[in-house]
């Protein structure tokens, strides 16, 4: 078996598309920027659609530079390329398995060398499947999910950690699965939860650098992920009608979470996990 699984993206259709999706998720940032990332460079993986554009919309807007890292929606990452340059930022798009080491690798390079360094990493991209039964999980699943969602978020700290210094910021998306459950989602909140351990041990282990580390665990967002093989069909219509709030929540109402973790607004607060989800947590 190859170290590196190839993406599942032709059998469950993942990531999926943005520019396919009706109705199409809010991004777009609420409030004017008032300078809080200027002159940041931000590495932001699954940034072409979903919470990763709504994120790097809302950077840009507060003067970042942004790398947006994705798989192969090269129409949905071009889309947020055009976001961020109206924004008077520079922008530029890097494809690839963020689950092989060796991408991560040039993928931080590229960035430091077509944006001058290295000051925030989002590791935001995700894959998740929809299963009634733990029996039905393939091995090859099983060994994927984990591939993107745990070994690309090592891989890429890895090769981003000598490009930080004092006052960067490391941001992981978790999830709401790993504090209530998802009978539907083991593999994947599996691995929500192994976000939450990363994120809390390696705030420790960098605070000393001056790095600080935190999560966002979102509740059911409105993004391509869910319609696009990560929820049963028969479920969408109801999506995130069972959060307390009784929706499902928009990009841009998590994006700013991502935001206040990013900037000095937050700079007494490391290993902490903040939950844009509805109502929807049951325990933190």
């Amino acid at each position: 078996m190859s170290d590196v699984m190839e993406p599942m993206v032709h059998e469950d259709r993942l990531p999926g598309h943005e520019s396919k999706l009706e109705p199409k998720p809010d991004w777009q940032p609420r409030y004017p920027g008032s300078g809080r990332l200027k002159d940041k460079v931000a590495l932001i993986t699954g940034a072409d659609s979903g919470i990763g554009r709504a994120v790097a919309a809302l950077f840009a807007r507060e003067g970042a530079d942004i790398a947006i890292l994705y798989l192969c929606e090269d129409d949905d990452a071009a889309k947020t390329n055009e976001i961020v340059e109206q924004e008077g930022r520079r922008a530029i798009t890097i494809a690839g398995d963020i689950g092989d080491e060796q991408f991560c690798e040039k993928a931080v390079k590229q960035t430091v060398d077509q944006l001058g360094g290295l000051d925030i990493l989002v590791n935001n991209a995700g894959e998740q499947h929809a299963d009634k039964d733990i029996r039905a999980i393939t091995e090859e699943q099983l060994r994927r999910t984990f591939q993107t969602n745990i070994f690309g978020m090592f891989f890429l700290t890895q090769a981003a950690l000598p490009h930080l210094k004092e006052g960067s910021a490391i941001i992981n998306t978790t999830s709401e699965t790993t504090y209530e459950g998802s009978k539907l989602l083991l593999d994947y909140s599996a691995t929500k939860g192994a976000i939450v351990g990363f994120t809390r041990s390696l705030a420790k282990n960098l605070v000393d650098k001056g790095i600080r580390v935190n999560g966002v665990a979102p509740g059911p967002i409105w993004t391509p992920l869910n319609p696009s093989g990560g929820q049963p069909p028969e479920k969408i219509p109801q999506f995130g009608k069972d959060t307390p709030m009784g929706r499902p929540g928009q990009p841009n109402e998590v994006a700013p979470s991502f935001l206040f973790l990013a900037c000095d607004d937050s700079s007494y607060m490391t290993g902490q996990v903040l939950h844009p989800d509805g109502g929807n947590t049951t325990a933190s």
